[in-house]
């Protein structure tokens, strides 16, 4: 062995240790328990008040009712004006003109007292930034054309989707152009607070182009791109067209190592059943796709805003839905993001308070284990804190409750959303229950049922179905360990009368984790 001297050793240490922390780096969340607000909306840049003083005045409001982020607007002047029969726009900061920082949302140095006064009340300011396109007023000062920094310059060697009809959109694969860009991401970091990027409009640009953004903003801090593209805007071949809209964000995510918005979630929202939901990408099995959702109900392009024309609301979720969507959000794994509408414009703050409340006391984070309760209409299910576990029951016919859920932490909308607060679950384990001398006759079928919602709490109409096997009927099922349970078999009639053979006294009982299988007699 060669002997090297302290300071080398020391050197070679440090550095390996750099490198190690470096690979690790799967996607930039936060500290995985954030809660993102929406810090504007389309109309922000039109009220009365200049915005950056209105976040000004309510910094230590919005840290205290439980946000850890802030998407600000775009922080560059944008003059741009339009306006149709049924919608209006302009100023918004998505067709600006410089990185000019005076803005129809308030001045430089309004906006750096903001950022200030924001990250000091524990809220990480997160600019909206917009680095695809532009207002074709800056192309003279800052991109002039003909140099292959537009797309329009180079026969379309840009990096991905065109913008609009493609003239105001830059190439950002141009050394120039990420350049440019990297400095003023790095000048938003030093001179007016940011602690994270939100990425406009990435499916027009490269997801290792962010991720190189990020290498130098800060490899560990906030990021998250909006890559709203269903999967039939793929073109022909493309794997992507015959994929799920998860697996297209999931890549992308992938490549960047940023967050995503989770519109596989949102799709599920506005076209599926509540018990679809499930089906976002915050709902994955795998805790490595739930870790980069940034779930949302709406934003200021989806969803209604307040003043001229009621904002974009290109994709509005009903308003039915609207409380059940944000209790979901808000008690399930992924970065929830909450639109500020929503929060301080309408009458829907007192429930995400409380909705937020409950997520941190249980230590809900990103990649929290989820557990779906099929056999309840509706959605219920359990999320695993690292304090506490919070049990959700939105529209369901959930109505025998274990001991556990006898009463709920927050009840709403008669009952249309139910939150329980209980003690942290134990890891799920697989069990295996038996049911032996069962004779059902025709049209009907053997279940076990029993204590746990898994076993449908006593209720036969959500008991967990066996399937038969050289004359024992069994299923196996995903539980808590260390749980006491108690179950019995049934047969239950599949005709409307839906009568009931209940296993003789006593239940059949286990501790989860115990054994590996539970056997019940008729």
């Amino acid at each position: 062995m060669k002997w090297t001297s302290l300071p080398s050793l020391m050197l070679f240490l440090f550095l390996n240790i750099c490198d190690a922390a470096e690979a690790t780096v799967a996607v930039r969340n936060g500290s995985g328990e954030e809660v993102l607000l929406q810090g504007f909306h389309w109309n922000s840049s039109r009220t009365p008040e200049k915005w950056y003083a209105a976040l000004d005045r309510m910094a230590s409001t919005i840290g205290n009712d439980g946000f850890t982020l802030i998407w600000m607007p775009p922080p560059w002047v944008d003059e741009s004006r339009w306006q149709s029969a049924t919608a209006s726009g302009g100023g918004e900061g998505y067709f600006w003109q410089d990185f000019n920082k005076s803005s129809r949302y308030g001045t430089a140095e309004q906006l750096k007292q903001t950022a200030s006064a924001l990250n000091n009340a524990g809220v990480k300011v997160v600019y909206d930034v917009v680095p695809n396109h532009m207002s074709e007023k800056g192309v003279v000062t800052m991109f002039p054309r003909g140099r292959n920094e537009w797309r329009h310059d180079c026969a379309r060697c840009d990096e991905g989707d065109p913008f609009m009809d493609g003239t105001a959109d830059l190439n950002t694969g141009n050394a120039e152009v990420f350049e440019t860009f990297k400095k003023e991401f790095t000048n938003l970091r030093d001179q007016f607070g940011a602690q994270g990027l939100r990425f406009d409009f990435v499916r027009g640009y490269a997801p290792e182009t962010v991720d190189r953004w990020m290498k130098d903003f800060g490899d560990r801090q906030f990021c998250v791109g909006e890559m709203w593209k269903g999967p039939n805007e793929y073109p022909q071949g493309d794997w992507r067209r015959s994929a799920s809209w998860q697996d297209a964000l999931k890549d992308w995510s992938d490549r960047s190592h940023c967050t995503v918005f989770d519109f596989a979630l949102k799709e599920r929202m506005q076209n599926g059943t509540l018990a679809q939901w499930r089906d976002g990408l915050n709902g994955n099995p795998d805790p490595s796709w739930r870790q980069v959702a940034v779930t949302f109900v709406d934003n200021h392009d989806t969803g209604y805003s307040p003043g001229d024309f009621a904002g974009q609301h290109h994709w509005p979720l009903a308003e039915e839905r609207r409380n059940q969507a944000y209790a979901y959000i808000l008690s399930s794994p992924g970065t929830p993001t909450v639109y500020w509408p929503d929060m301080y414009d309408w009458n829907r703050g007192p429930l995400i308070r409380q909705l937020i409340k409950l997520r941190k006391n249980a230590g809900v984070r990103a990649d929290s284990p989820i557990r779906f309760h099929t056999r309840y209409s509706g959605l219920v299910a359990t999320i695993s804190g690292s304090r506490k576990s919070v049990v959700i029951a939105l529209g369901s016919d959930l109505e025998r409750l274990p001991t556990e859920l006898e009463k709920p932490a927050l009840e709403w909308d008669a009952g249309a959303i139910r939150i329980w607060s209980v003690a942290a679950h134990a890891a799920p384990v697989s069990l295996r229950l038996n049911c032996d001398n069962a004779h059902p006759q025709r049209d009907e079928s053997v279940y076990a049922v029993g204590s746990t919602l898994e076993l449908g709490a006593w209720d036969p109409r959500h008991a967990l179905a066996l399937s038969a096997s050289d004359g024992r009927w069994s299923a196996s099922i995903e539980i808590p360990a260390r749980q006491a349970i108690e179950w019995k078999c049934i047969v239950r009639s599949s005709d409307p009368s839906g009568v009931v053979y209940w296993q003789a006294n006593p239940n059949t009982s286990v501790t989860t984790g115990t054994v590996s299988e539970t056997t019940g007699r008729f």
